[in-house]
């Protein structure tokens, strides 16, 4: 196992859920996305929107490319501090 699989398998054993369910490469890659097309601060913003859209039913795979491509299509701001 690695960090991740012990720190998500612990995470969800203190929440209750069950670590099969956990779509970690699709959290992963939102995350970059988000984090390198938009801002760094919407990356945990977003991985929050993505966990609320599946509990309510939101497919996962789906909710991540949704995701995605809305930040693959973000405007980049001329001047805007990549760092933010």
């Amino acid at each position: 196992m690695t960090v991740m699989d012990d720190w998500v398998t612990a995470a969800c054993a203190e929440l209750g859920l069950d670590p099969a369910q956990v779509p970690v490469p699709a959290v992963l890659g939102l995350a970059k996305d988000v984090a390198h097309q938009v801002l760094r601060p919407g990356a945990p913003v977003s991985a929050y929107l993505f966990g609320l859209a599946v509990g309510r039913g939101a497919d996962p795979a789906d909710a991540a490319v949704r995701l995605s491509a809305l930040a693959a299509s973000w405007p980049v701001e001329l001047g805007a501090d990549p760092a933010s």
